[in-house]
């Protein structure tokens, strides 16, 4: 039967037999590719502030050993250039100063904030030193040199970056030596790049290195997600249930070992639950099936008495007929629920039907026929394509699906509803080919959406309370659970969606020959 007062559906269609869906993917973000991450990241931090140490630290030691070279040298070379020779003859001692400094050596020589004279030590031999032509920025450059007898690095658009000391002169001139950084540079920039070389291929071997030692060390954890991911796919919602997997065993002492144990016995105790839950589910199954079957007889016997006291010659007081007339009635009501139970109870118990080939379509029109003349209040409207639907299945149980749908709307709309029953086979994708759909849809009142999610479970009653017009039921609450148990047991499932003036019950088998 169909319960419940009319509400505007809520929620999403209702489904019975329909497939589980499938385990979510896990993320590619796992905890073995953060590890790695992450120590390849440590790894490289470290290697970086190592080599960036040392490219400090050997700058600052090369430098350093380039201001003593200077201090060295002193300022003898740009002092020979007070009487502005430039070649090894052109002043007393002007060859030794000159053939004592190193190549590239700068010498300059300033008068206030004017450079007089500027050259540097030549590489070719017997070259000498050798005048700069200074452009207006290196002069800038060289006068704002302080002396203070301490290197600086200065960048000479003649030349190149040199470091430079300057001093005061004895005739109040300042005296400038330079020697180039560009050993300096090469060597620092060749260290770099050995430190580039060195540190990437201990990165990308500890990368490797560290991501099997990563795996290894997970593994136990990876067993138990997959143990876990296992137990996820087993169906717990009813029948018997093994839970046969657990993840290996690991050591206590460990995290991962405490989380195997303790994964462990929490599936023991699911486990023992569920197979306290079949065990009782077992036992009211065979309770109803025992209870059907020995109530048969005896609600079979007081209809029979109830029938021949019915049928007795002589005068029967009008009391004592309403009565039996009654107690008829009342027997023939309880053992159709007898068979109802007794018929769920079978299903429950997974009793296979009868796989003969049915004409679907055959039986819609003979359960519409039935219906017209229980109900001929309604209107009744068929859709059916213009092929006969057939499918695999027991006619006998088809037809009553049919009849519980049918009288379920009849019996829950007032009178002038219309009702209209569709049936037509859908192709599907799946090999085993279509599927023929049933609906039966209604303009009438609805099903309340509190009721919605168990309207088919067994012994659902909606409100009683109904509007002007709708027939008051007098079902058992078995009725659409009947529906939802043979829909199964054939293979297909059934929904429901309900609004206001729009109901629809959908059956999907699937279809073929028998």
């Amino acid at each position: 039967m169909r319960p419940g007062p009319r509400e505007r559906l809520a929620r999403g269609p209702l489904r019975r037999g329909a497939g589980r869906w499938p385990a979510r993917l896990p993320s590619p973000h796992t905890l073995r590719a953060r590890l790695t991450a992450g120590l390849v990241v440590l790894l490289a931090v470290s290697c970086a502030a190592v080599g960036v140490a040392a490219v400090v630290e050997l700058n600052g030691f090369l430098t350093g050993r380039l201001d003593q070279q200077l201090r060295e040298t002193g300022e003898r070379f740009p002092a020979s250039l007070e009487h502005g020779g430039t070649r090894p003859s052109d002043h007393d001692g002007g060859d030794g100063d000159t053939r004592r400094q190193t190549v590239g050596t700068f010498g300059a020589r300033l008068v206030g904030d004017t450079v007089t004279n500027a050259a540097v030590v030549g590489s070719s031999t017997g070259a000498g030193a050798q005048n700069v032509p200074l452009a207006a920025a290196d002069r800038r450059t060289l006068a704002a040199v302080p002396a203070d007898g301490a290197g600086h690095t200065i960048d000479l658009t003649a030349l190149d970056d040199y470091r430079v000391m300057a001093v005061q002169g004895r005739d109040g001139d300042v005296l400038v030596t330079g020697l180039p950084t560009e050993p300096v540079e090469a060597t620092v920039h060749r260290l770099e790049l050995v430190a580039a070389v060195v540190f990437g291929a201990a990165l990308a071997v500890a990368g490797f290195a560290g991501a099997m030692w990563v795996r290894w060390s997970l593994r136990p954890l990876s067993r138990v997600a997959a143990t876990a991911t296992k137990v996820s796919r087993l169906p717990l919602s009813s029948g018997e249930v093994g839970l046969w997997p657990r993840a290996p065993e690991a050591d206590p002492r460990s995290e991962v070992g405490r989380v195997a144990d303790a994964f462990n016995t929490m599936l023991g105790h699911v486990e023992e639950a569920l197979t306290k839950r079949h065990a009782s589910e077992e036992r009211l199954r065979s309770f109803a099936a025992d209870a059907s079957h020995e109530l048969r007889t005896p609600v079979a016997s007081i209809r029979g008495h109830a029938e021949l006291a019915l049928l007795h010659p002589g005068p029967v007081p009008q009391k004592v007929a309403r009565a039996l007339e009654r107690i008829e009635a009342e027997a023939a009501r309880m053992s159709e629920m007898v068979d109802d139970l007794l018929l769920l109870a079978r299903l429950d118990a997974g009793r296979p039907l009868e796989r003969l080939s049915v004409d679907l379509t055959r039986l819609v029109l003979d359960a519409v026929t039935d219906a017209q003349a229980a109900g001929p209040g309604h209107r009744w409207t068929l859709e059916l394509s213009e092929e006969p639907v057939t499918v695999p299945g027991d006619a006998h149980r088809l037809h009553q699906v049919l009849a519980n749908l049918l009288a379920n709307a009849r019996l829950h709309t007032p009178v002038g509803t219309t009702i209209t029953i569709s049936l037509e086979a859908e192709e599907t994708e799946e090999a085993e080919g279509s599927t023929a759909v049933l609906t039966v849809h209604d303009d009438g009142p609805g099903v309340a959406v509190d009721v919605q999610p168990r309207v088919f479970e067994r012994f659902t009653h909606g409100d009683r309370r109904r509007t002007e017009g709708v027939q008051s039921g007098t079902g058992t609450g078995l009725g659409l659970s009947i529906v939802a148990a043979v829909a199964e047991a054939h293979g297909g499932s059934v929904t429901l969606e309900s609004a206001p003036a729009s109901t629809t019950f959908t059956v999907r088998v699937p279809a073929g020959d028998g």
